[in-house]
């Protein structure tokens, strides 16, 4: 078990993951409750001082003109967290919810929030004790941020609504605290407001995402290649020279990555000296590292935004060092709306050149002498012929999915946040696309490895080999049709851990 310190200075993407994903507990570091005690300091200042600060002595949105009396500002704050706590649908994956609130923790731990710091500590309770609210899928427009899904995390820091069981079910927050020993807070002014301000939803959606896309996109590289090989296509458009003379870096990693998984193949070797062999392979074959390389500079921008926002104070208003307290935009979630968005797209694009090759794996007029469907008694057998048909099915939604979520603004709040970002629909889809990414890729690896059993006796590539051995036991040899759903999940269990990557690193060295 790891510990995560949480700092002024923030934390990192791996920091995440190992709280979202794995059993890493969370402490703050003293300098992060002397920052919040600074800047919570200043609010007490302007509470005494009866100055008007949005949040603090007025209502929200578009009350933001209406003056609180100082006696009910801690009503106000309860009240809005109730309120807002308005979301409807399945509860959000526990991974998504604990990433979300180790990063408002993150966010309040920088001083510039004015919580007190055991706003920051309760919240650190929740995840030390493994207590994850119900957060429903609908209700953030990434307009001040993910508003409701964060309301439904600050209720159970009050006693209130619902948290997550052991096998999903969903349970009394209230019960859920008392079993481990934790007492409902009290908010004071600014708190409640501070604790549903940011973009900490969306942007542990799309820290997931970036960490699994970074593997499918390698695993993209080795199903190309592996279809590739099985194809008896060429490995000579994957030449290192062809690629610096357009040097875009994601295709250049991407097409070392395929010609290294090519070599010290038989099955290449039965070709390459073959004059009658095709002058030009089809563009899902030659083109694989245009587009998987576009696909990986594009998760590289996308990394980058997402470590400003790990950067970044997302809140509003802000309590500045000098004594200010001033109202900002950072909350609105565009610059990780495009991000998510844009990386759909690839991602959709990815699979969709991968669904290629598998449709022409299985067509005997185009598959280099291979049986038709990859089946050795076609006919009486269909071998892989419905397989390409899901595919094709998830393509089809992945292409649907792709469509911006960014641009589809609409108004809210009696038109005081008239532009809002969808960010958050934006980072949840794009772990759908990512999601059926995994299984149109898996269905590729499935047909690629079925074509290099169908070459034998040639033997395949090391990748190959470790690839046959990895589904030779879930497959089987090339025969009479079985019941193909339980292999197709078991092949993508096989493509999204990391036993088959780590086998075939092991004979061809890391791939890019």
């Amino acid at each position: 078990m790891s510990t995560v310190t949480i700092q002024p200075t923030g934390i990192s993407p791996a920091d995440v993951l190992a709280v979202a994903r794995g059993t890493a507990k969370v402490v703050l570091d003293p300098s992060t409750v002397d920052a919040m005690a600074t800047s919570r300091a200043i609010v007490d200042g302007i509470e005494a001082a009866g100055r008007p600060v949005y949040g603090v002595s007025t209502g929200f949105g578009a009350l933001a003109n209406t003056f609180v009396a100082p006696e009910r500002r801690a009503e106000l704050q309860h009240a809005l967290i109730r309120s807002h706590a308005a979301g409807v649908g399945a509860p959000m994956p526990r991974e998504v919810v604990r990433a979300m609130m180790l990063l408002r923790v993150r966010s309040l731990a920088l001083g510039r929030s004015g919580v007190r710091p055991l706003v920051a500590e309760a919240l650190v309770d929740l995840l030390n004790h493994d207590i994850t609210p119900w957060v429903p899928e609908h209700g953030s427009l990434g307009a001040s941020g993910d508003l409701a899904p964060l309301a439904h995390c600050a209720l159970v820091l009050l006693g209130e609504g619902w948290v997550l069981g052991p096998a999903g079910e969903r349970l009394d927050a209230a019960e859920a605290l008392r079993r481990v020993g934790l007492a409902p807070i009290e908010l004071a002014a600014k708190e409640g407001l501070a604790l549903i301000n940011g973009t900490d939803g969306m942007l542990g959606m799309l820290l997931l995402a970036i960490h699994d896309a970074r593997h499918l996109f390698a695993m993209a590289d080795v199903t190309a290649a592996l279809a590739i090989e099985a194809m008896l296509g060429s490995e000579r458009p994957f030449l290192p020279e062809l690629h610096a003379i357009r040097p875009h870096p994601g295709q250049a990693t991407s097409a070392a990555n395929i010609h290294r998984l090519l070599q010290d193949s038989r099955v290449m070797d039965s070709h390459r000296d073959d004059l009658a062999h095709a002058v030009q392979d089809a563009y899902s074959m030659r083109c694989a590292p245009q587009v998987a390389g576009a696909a990986r500079d594009t998760l590289d921008f996308v990394e980058t935004v997402a470590g400003r926002e790990l950067r970044s104070v997302v809140d509003n208003p802000v309590v500045l060092p000098d004594g200010r307290v001033e109202s900002t935009g950072n909350f609105h979630g565009a610059p990780l709306g495009f991000a998510a968005d844009y990386l759909a797209i690839a991602a959709a694009e990815v699979g969709a050149i991968a669904e290629r090759r598998v449709d022409r794996l299985l067509d005997v007029t185009r598959n280099r002498e291979l049986p038709a469907f990859l089946s050795p008694d076609a006919g009486v057998n269909s071998g892989l012929m419905i397989a390409q048909y899901t595919a094709a099915g998830i393509v089809a939604e992945n292409r649907r999915l792709a469509a911006p979520a960014s641009v589809d603004s609409l108004p809210t709040s009696g038109m005081q946040e008239d532009h809002v970002s969808m960010g958050w629909a934006a980072a949840k889809k794009l772990r759908t696309v990512l999601d059926n990414l995994t299984s149109l890729l898996a269905v590729e690896l499935l047909a690629a490895v079925r074509g290099l059993q169908l070459r034998a006796p040639l033997e395949p590539s090391p990748a190959g080999r470790a690839a046959v051995a990895a589904l030779g036991g879930i497959a089987g040899e090339p025969g009479p049709d079985v019941f193909l759903a339980p292999v197709m999940e078991a092949a993508r269990a096989v493509l999204a851990g990391p036993e088959l990557r780590a086998a075939i690193e092991r004979e061809v060295g890391p791939l890019g």
